[in-house]
């Protein structure tokens, strides 16, 4: 465990056998023959990966940010820009994935760089719907730092939507959450401008 975050893949077994004779079943259930070679680990495989894929939820991620919490006199936009997000959607447990733009404007205490994406992660680590997501990654830093406004933008590919039902390959999806100074039209603008150009 390092700064509430923990890193390394650690199962619980128990859980792990449960899942993995589920996955098993499923298996079964499509056709499949569980005892061929290349299935023999599978139910194993993919029970590691969905305790993986949702170990979000043992993560509290406003511990993320109060362990690396400084006080500092500085009042002007913090952005951290096309940070990875990696999700299963809770419909229909399949990933979705893209880029997150966060911002916000420090009140008294900036926070470490790298926590905003291991704050993303968090949430992103569990079954979501990316709408969801985006409010709960603004409310977290809103609710911990007490900022003078947040601002969250994710942009994402749901595979939901283009390997089955409308199958359409190359949309998109965008939302966005604002609170405080970022609810005003220039100070949102800003930020917007700020995320679209190639400052790096």
């Amino acid at each position: 465990m390092m700064d509430g975050y923990e890193k390394t893949e650690n199962y619980n077994e128990e859980s792990l056998e449960k899942i993995s004779a589920d996955y098993l079943d499923i298996l079964k259930e499509i056709g499949e023959q569980p005892n061929r070679e290349g299935l023999l680990k599978t139910p194993l495989r993919a029970a590691k990966a969905m305790q993986y894929l949702t170990h979000g939820y043992d993560i509290d991620p406003k511990s993320i940010l109060r362990s690396a919490m400084f006080k500092e006199d500085y009042k002007q936009m913090v952005i951290v820009k096309d940070i990875e997000v990696y999700s299963l959607c809770e419909h229909h447990m399949l990933p979705f994935f893209g880029k997150a733009h966060i911002a916000y404007i420090p009140n008294g205490y900036i926070v470490g760089l790298s926590k905003i994406p291991r704050v993303v992660d968090a949430f992103a680590r569990r079954l979501q719907v990316q709408e969801r997501m985006t409010n709960e990654i603004r409310d977290c830093i809103h609710d911990t730092l007490n900022p003078l406004g947040v601002a969250v933008v994710i942009e994402c590919s749901h595979l939901c939507m283009q390997m089955r039902g409308i199958q359409k390959q190359n949309s998109a999806t965008t939302t966005s959450a604002f609170t405080g100074e970022f609810l005003k039209d220039t100070t949102r603008s800003e930020f917007i401008n700020l995320i679209k150009g190639k400052l790096h």
